[in-house]
């Protein structure tokens, strides 16, 4: 069982241990005479304009490259790892920007669990117009964290214009293509989700009948509420039957009521991910 007091401790000890790994940083830079790593050196950004959708829609991309071996974080990254922030407010003739992720990898470091891409990754976004008449102006403010034996904090301003018709862009439909399976296209026959009160919140137990997805498979739950703390789950298999239990807390230790429909499963394991929405009771 995990209290609201120890999600607090949690927290504070991993703001105190990043503060201690950035000032054990510094003061080796400081002391060696080569140069220290910079963001430059690891990431570089662009959007790639892509083209009009049938339905009005603009699809186009962010493209991330990073330094060999260095990675970045998918949007539920574990606690050890640093969400992604994305602010469009700077963008023209937009109306809604929909993210569309390719499937992560785990990553298993100093054993904590995080979840991202290593080296490259093109991520689709696709573009609503107020007039899809009009060329859309898009700016992206992206906020992410970047990490190999350290990790560092990045920010990226990006710019484009993106006129219709466009054209294809074989980077993009790649990316979409590793985008997760549904639960039917993995062959999902049935979820159902237990719900038991714990001291400040939730356990979530999800049964999933549901074929292998490989010999480590890792289940990510999303509250759809990003208030709301998740803890990493605990997976086991029985034949057909995968069980993964997990705990919810708010982050303010007041009680909430989960929406079921809003609540994201993820199965990660060899090759695409499966993403289920929705965690019916049984």
């Amino acid at each position: 069982m995990i209290s609201h007091r120890r999600v607090i401790a949690y927290f504070q000890a991993m703001t105190q241990f990043l503060r201690l790994v950035l000032i054990s940083v510094l003061a080796l830079c400081a002391a060696a005479p080569m140069r220290a790593t910079t963001q430059e050196d690891v990431l570089s950004a662009a959007i790639l304009p892509g083209w009009q959708m049938q339905n009005g829609h603009h699809m186009a991309a962010i493209s991330l490259t990073l330094a060999p071996q260095w990675k970045t974080y998918w949007r539920a990254p574990g606690d050890a790892g640093i969400p992604p922030l994305f602010d469009w407010s700077g963008s023209q003739n937009v109306k809604a920007v929909t993210i569309h992720w390719p499937s992560p990898q785990v990553f298993h470091t100093n054993g904590m669990q995080t979840v991202g891409y290593h080296d490259k990754l093109v991520l689709p976004v696709e573009v609503t117009p107020r007039d899809p008449r009009q060329p859309i102006f898009l700016s992206a403010q992206v906020d992410l964290g970047v990490c190999k034996d350290i990790c560092m904090p990045a920010a990226v301003q990006l710019q484009a214009e993106l006129t219709a018709p466009g054209k294809p862009d074989e980077a993009i439909r790649a990316a979409l293509k590793a985008l997760p399976n549904s639960g039917a296209e993995a062959g999902l026959a049935g979820i159902a989700c237990v719900l038991d009160p714990i001291a400040d919140g939730l356990r979530l137990t999800a049964t999933l009948t549901l074929p292998t997805r490989g010999p480590q498979e890792v289940v990510v739950f999303e509250a759809g509420n990003t208030s709301v703390w998740v803890s990493e789950a605990a997976t086991s298999r029985q034949g057909g039957v995968l069980t993964s239990v997990a705990e919810m807390v708010e982050s303010s230790g007041a009680p909430f009521a989960l929406d079921r429909s809003a609540v994201k499963v993820t199965v990660l394991g060899a090759g695409r991910a499966v993403e289920i929405t929705g965690c019916p009771a049984p």
